[in-house]
């Protein structure tokens, strides 16, 4: 098994290092584009519907993806930039150096666990490493050292009927009612936004609070001293903080008809999150070599990233999965460990 890479993009955008890494980041696209139904024909589609969004919300970041569609020349990098596909499950606890921060994020294109890389970046508030793949410009895992760590999860759908045969309605309006906003970032932008510029696990807390954002999403958050751990729901303007039971997978902290879980793996998506919250409950205060909190249900077919970080010594270990054909996922590049120096 392969290593992962670490891509320095320091002084410059993330989609510097495109020139020297563009069939990887033309295989990204393939991978996600090619499982997507009719995907060549959506991309066509939704690309100028997605950019024009993008522009609406705001987004500092929106020059650094159309850079990436013009270096790719292909269909459909605005619209996987647009896509929030993904679900994950989550944990913060105390490790014995400080907060600790481990995460599996499910998503269902093969070859992302492959593809996987972590970029070395910077803003005005110091380094950070950003768990990522090429040609993507926004921050779902990520860990500044001396700082915080972070990561995202797919919160809840919103439903409107309860009928099973309308669930394919409800996901269209909520995919549509996510592009017609203005002035409200994506939540991968507002992380990255927040890396850049927050010197400190409050001014993060506050800014992942306050800012409005396109969609639901989940957020958690810990920084470098004890008890430095939250997790934020948000909706588009709203937020609810809990410090206490940071672990979660793609539900809120109290149930609603209204919302409907995101489900990875097997069974009914209410079932399918108390599995997988409960199972990485239980390694709370253990450590775990080799990634050995990673197994089923937390480990699905649909797993391509599992993820260990601490902002207090800059430690970040990540490791690529893809399907082995059994309903599950084994290992495809190797656990890699990266330490950025908290005084660099």
């Amino acid at each position: 098994m392969k290593s992962i890479m670490l891509v320095d993009v320091r002084d410059a955008a993330s989609d510097a290092h495109l020139g020297q890494r563009e069939s990887e980041a033309l295989a990204v696209r393939d991978a996600c584009l090619g499982w997507l139904p009719l995907g060549g024909l959506l991309a066509r589609l939704a690309d100028p519907i997605v950019r024009a969004w993008m522009k609406r919300a705001g987004t500092a970041y929106a020059a650094e993806i159309d850079s990436v569609a013009r270096t790719l020349k292909k269909p459909g990098i605005w619209l996987l930039h647009g896509a929030y596909l993904f679900g994950c499950t989550a944990l913060a606890d105390e490790g014995e150096k400080g907060p600790r921060l481990r995460r599996t994020l499910d998503w269902p294109f093969p070859g992302l666990g492959r593809l996987v890389e972590v970029r070395r970046q910077s803003g005005s508030a110091g380094e950070f490493l950003n768990v990522t793949w090429p040609g993507f410009v926004g921050v779902l895992t990520a860990v500044a050292p001396a700082r915080f760590a972070a990561s995202i999860n797919q919160a809840p759908m919103r439903r409107r009927w309860r009928s099973p045969m309308l669930l394919w309605l409800d996901y269209a309006l909520n995919a549509l009612h996510g592009v017609r906003g203005s002035g409200r970032l994506p939540p991968e932008h507002l992380l990255r936004h927040v890396f850049e510029t927050c010197t400190s696990f409050e001014e993060a807390r506050h800014r992942l609070e306050a800012a409005p954002v396109a969609r639901p999403v989940l957020f958690l958050l810990v920084g470098t001293r004890p008890g430095e751990r939250i997790v934020i729901e948000r909706e588009e303007t709203a937020a609810r903080t809990h410090r206490d039971d940071t672990v979660f997978a793609n539900d809120w902290r109290e149930r609603h008809p209204r919302w409907r879980p995101r489900g990875c793996g097997d069974g009914e998506p209410v079932e399918n999150n108390i599995r997988r919250r409960s199972a990485l409950a239980a390694w709370t205060g253990r450590d775990a070599d080799d990634f050995a909190w990673v197994t089923a249900p937390v480990l699905n077919a649909c797993t391509r990233v599992s993820v260990e970080m601490c902002a207090a010594t800059g430690r970040l270990v990540v490791a690529g999965w893809e399907p082995d054909g059994t309903g599950a996922a084994s290992t495809v590049t190797c656990a890699t460990e990266f330490l950025l120096p908290c005084s660099s």
